[in-house]
């Protein structure tokens, strides 16, 4: 009755809800912004509740032109979708099938495998060196059956980033028939001056789609709004693979307002930045091993003790996303959100 396929797939598990006995609760597991949303993007949610009765505008006409705007994009360089992995979804759904190769890096985005089994293409994963992308040896895995590879940068749930000369060459190796999918959905958290940001990079480069995302920065998680950015060719062929009405009106709404409340919601996400390198500069004074983050997360590389960390925290009511055998993502929250990690994680030995 069911694919073969998913005999291979196991599914999306999100990381489950933890409380302390006195039922205290730190959410620190799925990167989410910690800030409530904005007044004006509230007032515009609740403005378009009132219209919920009514199918929402399917070709996203007010929320690609606010995209085009906020990021000096033409309209007709810019797909929508329920979330940026929803686009992952559609780009796969446009050049991948049964044959063909997708490449990405281990560890990367979990959506990566799971997306790709289900059109039936080939995985090709190439191991991190030292948590960073290995371009090289991504290039070197490339075949003439390679349809598409994934750059995540910065790179989840390591957090770490490939440079503009490094992600330069590795484009030019890539052949012209196969897409490059640059996935940028913690663009807005990356201090590092050598991190290129990638909608600088199209121009010239016709197989070259980036990814972006407004759960994060944006602090639109619960209304799922994602877009892509690439050559209006490529963007043509995606849109046709966009699931009818699947962002919402609420979405829609809201999205524009956080849009036009760029430059605030900006100035919240120093203060994330700011969080992160409290956070990390703690734990390395501690002896903890961290890698430079350019993301709201860190990782904590742990290995084997990266599944009894989440359990420890999980007692004082901090969620984490372990990874078994090896490393904890933690998401970076509230000051007082990380204070409670740094309390929990105070007692525990990372060696």
């Amino acid at each position: 009755m069911f694919r073969s396929v998913l005999d291979a797939i196991a599914g999306y598990r999100p990381s489950s809800p933890v409380r302390s006995p006195d039922g205290r609760s730190y959410q620190l597991a799925a990167n989410e912004s910690a800030d409530e949303p904005l007044p004006a993007v509230v007032r515009a949610i609740a403005e378009a509740a009132l219209t919920v009765n009514r199918y929402p505008d399917n070709s996203c006409a007010e929320l690609i032109a606010g995209i085009s705007g906020a990021f000096g994009l033409p309209e007709d360089a810019v797909a929508v979708g329920c979330g940026s992995v929803a686009v992952t979804q559609m780009l796969l759904a446009a050049v991948a099938e049964p044959g063909v190769e997708v490449l990405y890096a281990r560890r990367s985005f979990e959506a990566y495998p799971l997306l790709t089994g289900f059109t039936g293409a080939t995985a090709v994963e190439v191991p991190l060196r030292d948590g960073v992308h290995d371009l090289e040896a991504m290039a070197d895995a490339l075949t003439d059956r390679t349809r598409l590879v994934f750059v995540c940068n910065p790179n989840n749930p390591t957090g770490t980033v490939v440079g503009r000369a490094a992600l330069e060459a590795f484009l030019d190796r890539v052949p012209a028939d196969c897409l490059v999918v640059l996935d940028e959905a913690y663009r807005e958290y990356v201090r590092n001056a050598v991190t290129p940001d990638g909608l600088t990079l199209l121009a010239g480069r016709p197989n070259l789609v980036v990814l972006r995302t407004l759960s994060k920065a944006y602090g639109l998680a619960g209304l799922r709004v994602g877009f892509a950015a690439g050559p209006p060719e490529v963007i043509a062929a995606v849109r046709k693979t966009y699931l009818p009405f699947s962002v919402n009106g609420v979405a829609q709404a809201a999205a524009v307002a956080a849009l036009r409340a760029k430059d605030e919601l900006m100035a919240r996400v120093e203060g994330t930045v700011k969080e992160r390198d409290r956070v990390r500069t703690v734990l390395t004074a501690r002896g903890w091993t961290v890698p430079v983050s350019e993301a709201n997360f860190l990782w904590l590389p742990l290995g084997d003790r990266s599944v009894p960390l989440a359990e420890h925290l999980a007692a004082a009511g901090v969620a984490v996303r372990p990874y078994a055998g090896d490393g904890v993502r933690l998401s970076i929250g509230s000051a007082a959100e990380n204070d409670a990690f740094l309390a929990a994680a105070a007692d525990f030995s990372p060696i």
